[in-house]
């Protein structure tokens, strides 16, 4: 009883607090558009840090890298650390420069294809309703069934889940989703540091008897991270992820401008390299030497065991804030993308934004909720979301890179080299894998670009050609 009442209260305290601080915030747009997609582009540094941060980190990541019990899985949130700054530094300018609501309408800008821009869109919706959607609401609602020792089908939790971040995502669009992770994400981040630390006094901080590959940095081929994978695919994994992902991005263009937008992703990366790897993989690494091998129930049981009633109350509370936050992100972003890049461009010049949110949000929710069961069965969570991700990720990334890389090349060589890198990393994952999945994510990528300029050629006749130095290339950005 006092676990609910804890949880209760403060989830309840949690939402009164977003509501006061939204009514509070100013620079509401008359640019629908603006105002539900980039919060009116009045979000501060704090609450760009806040809930990139919480977007990012949910029960997907506590849950799916700690199963792994190895410390190997926070080379995820270490390498994480480049991408965000090839965000800050190279990305976010470009973004701001071409005034975007979604990356994608850049992608528009370079190759003047409103088609390219549609497919890239419809690819990345692909991978937030068939595959990140789902996966949070199963995480989620494992985490909070392990954690309280429910009886309650997993199905049940989720949809309760579901509901409320589609509620968030619809009445209060990215201005509430932002104060709700930034509210939400002190609380998780506290709690989940104690959860380390609790969990290291619970053996004393003595690592003995561990298995010393789950303890090294240093992956062999067959773990979930080989090493040489570092210098390969990981880095544009998460090039894509940090820089080029709605998802992610769409925050970090809500500031009112580049400078301050520039200020909450460098914030977020002090976050990242203080509090995240830690809290993604030391308390799986422990709940092996107290429990054994757990795979994905391994959080919520650790979790149960060394925090006082009370307090897990709390961090239950403040993990279901976390799914919220990263659900409704997704959400959002999701919506955001049909809205502008697809309802707007093919159907609707300029539809009613908030009766259209409100729909396509309920419909994105409901198949996420159908979609739980088909992860049910993964061994690891975690590695299942990075691999299935690369059908989407890399095939995404060339188009970026060719067209901001070269000049010269054809929408349509870009286009046939998204359906090329989709089929070839389809052909890796289910029929071929000849390395390891991470290494074939850069093979996929480098030869979705060899690919896009030889149709470029042969095909349309065009011959692409990097910038010269020295040369601007400001209105080619």
């Amino acid at each position: 009883m006092i676990q609910w009442g804890v949880f209760i209260a403060l989830t309840l305290a949690m939402a009164a607090a977003t509501a006061w601080q939204v009514a509070r915030m100013g620079g509401r747009s008359t640019d629908s558009n603006r105002e539900f997609f980039l919060a009116g582009g009045n979000l501060s540094w704090p609450f760009i840090a806040g809930s990139i941060t919480l977007t990012n980190l949910s029960t997907d990541q506590l849950v799916g890298m700690n199963g792994n019990q190895m410390l190997l899985l926070a080379w995820w949130e270490l390498s994480a650390i480049a991408g965000l700054l090839m965000l800050c530094y190279v990305f976010l300018p470009i973004y701001y420069r071409n005034n975007c609501t979604t990356t994608t309408e850049l992608l528009e800008r370079k190759y003047g294809s409103k088609y390219l821009r549609a497919s890239v869109s419809i690819l990345f919706l692909l991978g937030n309703i068939f595959i990140y959607l789902p996966i949070m609401l199963y995480t989620s609602s494992l985490f909070l069934k392990t954690m309280f020792d429910l009886d309650t089908p997993l199905i049940l939790i989720a949809s309760f889940l579901a509901i409320v971040g589609a509620a968030y995502a619809i009445t209060g669009g990215l201005r509430a989703v932002a104060v709700y992770d930034t509210i939400s994400g002190i609380g998780v981040l506290g709690l989940s540091a104690a959860v380390v630390i609790l969990a290291l006094m619970a053996i004393n901080f003595d690592f003995s008897g561990i298995p010393v590959e789950r303890l090294s940095m240093i992956g062999g081929a067959d773990s979930p991270i080989p090493w040489p994978t570092l210098l390969t695919g990981m880095i544009f994994i998460q090039m894509f992820y940090w820089s080029t992902n709605q998802t992610i991005t769409q925050r970090a263009m809500a500031a009112p401008n580049l400078k301050e937008g520039q200020k909450g992703v460098l914030a977020a990366t002090v976050i990242r390299i203080i509090f995240i790897p830690a809290i993604v993989a030391i308390p799986g690494v422990v709940a092996f030497k107290l429990f054994g091998d757990l795979g994905d129930k391994t959080y919520g049981t650790i979790v149960a065991e060394v925090l006082p009633g009370w307090m897990s109350g709390a961090f239950a509370a403040f993990m279901a804030a976390a799914v919220l936050t990263s659900y409704t992100s997704v959400l959002n972003s999701s919506v955001t993308l049909y809205v502008c890049d697809l309802h707007e461009k093919f159907l609707a010049e300029k539809p009613n934004v908030a009766r259209l949110n409100t729909v396509i949000s309920l419909a994105f929710m409901v198949m996420s909720i159908i979609l739980v069961p088909v992860y049910s069965g993964a061994d690891s969570i975690i590695n299942l979301v990075q691999q299935l991700n690369g059908l989407l990720s890399m095939p995404i990334l060339s188009a970026f890179i060719l067209g901001l890389a070269f000049r010269g090349v054809d929408a349509r060589a870009a286009m046939a080299a998204l359906i090329f890198g989709t089929a070839l990393y389809a052909f890796f994952t289910f029929v071929w894998t000849p390395v390891h999945y991470i290494h074939l994510m850069a093979v996929t990528l480098f030869s979705c670009i060899a690919f896009g300029l030889l149709v470029n050629r042969v095909v349309f006749g065009k011959t692409a050609s990097l910038p010269l130095p020295g040369r601007s290339t400001r209105s080619q950005s």
